[in-house]
């Protein structure tokens, strides 16, 4: 596998022209790479890829997965932001969504690492889930910020048709999930995070001012990215991409010096439909001046008379040519963008 992701990389070389400012090693483990895998990744990319002096660098990791000597390696390779997927500190919580790792380690990794000397990091929250009190919410939320983590990400549970966790619920083995305990959990975040300081920048990323994610933030923003590897996504601004998701398949056909991938070709409105999406999730919010500029006053004038609704209804904001999603709005942020697409 690794061998085909060198050559993808070799052979995608000219689809991203610019420097690139952001790497990211993530959609699955990185960390269980050994030392040298991860090593040999980077050189490939850095000797075929224009790379900022001072680029973002992130690790995707697991708890589990900390070793002092693993942090010092990776820190001494380039690696100078952690992923940490820590999901709760609450014991009860890890245990019912079945993760590998205890609230001893979920806290443990984050003191190593920061001993090591990784002052950036961040870490993904689950709320939401029926184990989950809001006092343990409360719980989780203030541990993150005792420990100086400065970049929060948090998601609500979700439960995919046909998992392992999907069939337990049906079988009534575990709690169903409720949309009630989310919005509540959600909107206590909002408020505990700004009380300390946090920027809510993106519906579900927070974080100390100056601490952003270049990654993520530059994802938003309509940056162009390459993605390598099964299952990997790709945008140029014009068309987006995605490799095949058969193991198999993306070697094989790497080995035949063929990148895999299937390629949708973006039309004007559909350019416009993503960035309503994208921009409505940030606290810039969408620029009426740049939908104006890149397609028409036609677009503006239509985008304006729908936005009246959720306006009066206090769910968005007109200010500074822009149309921001206030907090309750925030909790409806996919309907009302999709109110607002160009069909």
């Amino acid at each position: 596998m690794l061998a085909a992701m060198e050559k993808e990389a070799l052979l995608q070389k000219n689809y991203i022209t610019e420097t690139i400012e952001t790497i990211y090693f993530g959609g699955g483990t990185p960390s269980l790479l050994s030392l040298d895998q991860l090593q040999k990744l980077l050189e490939v990319i850095k000797k075929n890829y224009q790379i900022h002096p001072f680029a973002e660098i992130t690790l995707e990791a697991n708890p589990d997965d900390f070793e002092e000597k693993k942090l010092m390696a990776w820190k001494k390779m380039g690696i100078n932001r952690l992923s940490i997927g820590i999901q709760s500190f609450v014991e009860a919580d890890l245990q019912w969504m079945n993760r590998a790792h205890n609230a001893e380690q979920a806290d443990q990794c984050i003191r190593m690492a920061k001993a090591t000397g990784f002052n950036n990091i961040t870490i993904d929250l689950i709320y939401g889930t029926p184990s989950l009190s809001d006092e343990a919410w409360k719980e989780n939320v203030d541990k993150a910020i005792s420990l100086g983590i400065d970049h929060i990400s948090c998601y609500a549970l979700t439960v995919e048709p046909k998992t392992g966790l999907d069939k337990m619920i049906q079988q009534k083995k575990l709690e169903p999930v409720d949309p009630d305990k989310q919005a509540r959990h959600f909107s206590l975040l909002m408020q505990w995070l700004k009380e300390a300081g946090f920027d809510h920048y993106e519906i579900s990323n927070f974080s100390k001012p100056g601490k952003k994610s270049k990654h993520n933030s530059n994802y938003w923003n309509g940056i162009d990215y390459l993605g390598i590897g099964p299952s990997a996504h790709s945008f140029n601004g014009k068309s987006r991409q995605w490799n095949l998701s058969n193991n198999a398949m993306y070697i094989q056909s790497l080995a035949k010096n063929i990148v895999p991938f299937e390629m949708e070709e973006l039309t004007d409105m559909q350019r416009l439909n993503e960035y309503i999406m994208t921009s409505l999730r940030t606290m810039e919010g969408l620029s009426l001046k740049l939908v104006e500029i890149k397609w028409s006053i036609k677009e503006l004038q239509q985008i304006l008379e729908i936005a009246q609704k959720p306006i009066s209804q206090g769910l968005m904001l007109h200010q500074n040519n822009c149309l921001i999603l206030t907090n309750p709005g925030k909790l409806m942020a996919d309907g009302i963008a999709s109110d607002l697409f160009f069909i």
